[in-house]
């Protein structure tokens, strides 16, 4: 991480955040603790059940530090924008407090052929941490989940 920048989860759409920086692993957890804890403060008798405001404004932060917390995959990019690691990728949905998470990888990974399994587990980790997955397929016969807080 970078002298004066915050925490940024790892959303898919990156380089590969392992290799480039070893206290990742302590970093992820520092920051999922904190959104823990502010999940505590402002949850009222939900406390740490749901999602804090500030998730909903930001949800695919929220989302991907969750599922990055919880030990999934990211996937990644090379430097000129190659799928180089099969793993999530969270992204805006169309609707403001919404996340969609895909399962993406380089051609001929196999990342279509294990996204209903690994999807299936990213909505696990998300459903127990206080979010709705609603699984559809898309374009191409792609799945992808859309994440949103409950209602």
């Amino acid at each position: 991480m970078s002298e004066g920048q915050g925490f940024e989860p790892a959303t898919g759409d990156g380089p590969d955040p392992e290799p480039a920086e070893p206290g990742r692993a302590a970093e992820v957890r520092t920051a999922y603790e904190g959104l823990l804890q502010i999940r505590r403060l402002v949850g009222g008798p939900a406390g740490a059940s749901v999602p804090a405001p500030w998730e909903v404004r930001q949800a695919p932060r929220a989302v991907a530090l969750t599922l990055e917390a919880a030990g999934m995959p990211p996937s990644a990019l090379d430097a000129v924008g190659r799928r180089t690691r099969t793993g999530y990728r969270v992204a805006a949905a169309a609707e403001s407090g919404r996340a969609q998470v895909t399962w993406l990888g380089a051609p001929g990974s196999g990342a279509a052929e294990e996204e209903q399994e690994r999807l299936a587990a990213c909505a696990a980790v998300l459903e127990r941490a206080g979010w709705v997955c609603l699984l559809y397929r898309g374009p191409r016969h792609r799945r992808f989940l859309e994440v949103e807080p409950p209602r």
